[in-house]
């Protein structure tokens, strides 16, 4: 397991309460040893005006996980945060309903750099979306 600080799925939901994530109802839904699963509803807060997914949703969904992961990862809660410095997202296939689904990877860990990669798939398990965030650690202010 590469976690320093022990995921749980109901304490990482209830987190995120009240943040851009919620508002769109993305929720975390597993974490593996080295992975972090989610879900997002394709409705009228996360379409764009011709009724598909927007892709800027997918981003939002894409950056939560990452940095949910990232926050997981971190040395000394009390001295260090993390802040997302890079995202990109190619958007494969549309979608018009239901949820989308993600799974978040680490591709590289470093002790300040973090490299997530996310995909992101429809209820028909067709890949929707690939993204990659980059996150760096931080020393509080």
């Amino acid at each position: 397991m590469i976690w320093k600080i022990k995921p749980d799925v109901n304490v990482i939901n209830k987190f995120s309460q009240k943040t851009l994530a919620s508002h769109l109802g993305i929720e975390v839904t597993e974490v593996g040893p080295d992975y972090i699963k989610g879900k997002m509803p394709v409705d009228e807060r996360t379409k764009q005006p011709a009724g598909l997914l927007h892709g800027g949703a997918s981003v939002v969904l894409s950056e939560s996980m990452g940095s949910v992961a990232s926050y997981c990862l971190i040395e000394d809660i009390s001295r260090q945060s993390i802040v997302g410095i890079e995202i990109n997202a190619n958007h494969l296939k549309s979608v018009k309903e239901g949820f989308v689904y993600s799974i978040t990877k680490p591709v590289k860990i470093g002790r300040t750099l973090h490299i997530w990669n996310t995909e992101i798939f429809d209820e028909s398990d067709n890949l929707v979306c690939v993204s990659r965030l980059t996150v760096m650690v931080i020393e509080k202010v």
